[in-house]
């Protein structure tokens, strides 16, 4: 390894800053995720990641995050800014794309597209270094009434996550004043469906085959004790 290489990633200083600082170069969710930074003119503007690139490991490494956000939802916001122009929905909102692209079949791919890119930037600030475990306060209160304890809840989240066949994803959600489990393929989105998401597992096999290859329940096991926010998924709460 060259002595300026990173030990963690194999790439040299100056490429482990570029990809760092990917988000200068990309688009961003904001609305379901984050408010836009004071400096961001373009509603679509890509946000940072709200944590270093390695500070997950070893649950989730610093080389699945270069690929994870620093190419497929980099890709993935590329695509959408490309596809703007002319539909209509100029200067909307990535969340407002997705809701006026649903169902529309001429907008499929603009759909696929910004619903990635809204579920990306929600589950990047659904994880924090030293995160996991049961929550507290409210949100356990919640959990309790509505799934019968935290165990419960874990269970039925874990199942429904690591049982999507193929891609998508695994959502705790708000709807009717109750809190759900729910699974969507691909690139769908409770933002379709009147439902508010609390947390969200990406169980695309881009999120997690460097590190844990065909385990995808040992990847999800690992998200949920080590990783959640719990925080921010409180914060979600209506």
């Amino acid at each position: 390894m060259n002595a300026d290489e990173s030990p963690k990633t194999g790439l040299n200083r100056r490429e482990f800053l570029a990809l760092a600082g990917v988000a200068g170069v990309g688009l961003v969710t904001h609305g379901l995720l984050s408010a836009p930074l004071a400096h961001a003119a373009d509603p679509l503007e890509m946000a940072p990641l709200p944590y270093a690139l390695n500070a997950l490991e070893p649950v989730i490494s610093a080389r699945t995050l270069e690929f994870h956000y620093g190419k497929h939802h980099a890709g993935y916001a590329a695509n959408v800014k490309k596809m703007i122009p002319g539909s209509g929905l100029e200067g909307k909102s990535m969340e407002d794309i997705v809701k006026a692209a649903a169902g529309q079949a001429e907008k499929t791919a603009l759909f696929n597209n910004a619903a990635q890119c809204c579920n990306h930037a929600f589950y990047w600030k659904c994880m924090k270094p030293g995160g996991g475990g049961m929550p507290a306060g409210k949100l356990l209160a919640a959990i309790t009434a509505d799934f019968g304890g935290y165990d419960a809840f874990r269970k039925a989240f874990v199942d429904g996550s690591v049982g999507r066949f193929g891609s998508g994803w695994g959502w705790l959600v708000q709807q009717g004043g109750k809190l759900k489990v729910l699974s969507t393929s691909n690139a769908e989105t409770p933002l379709t469906q009147g439902a508010t998401p609390l947390l969200v597992v990406d169980v695309w096999e881009h999120a997690y085959y460097l590190d844990y290859q065909n385990r995808r329940a040992d990847y999800v096991n690992a998200f949920m004790d080590k990783l959640v926010n719990w925080d921010f998924v409180a914060a979600n709460m209506k």
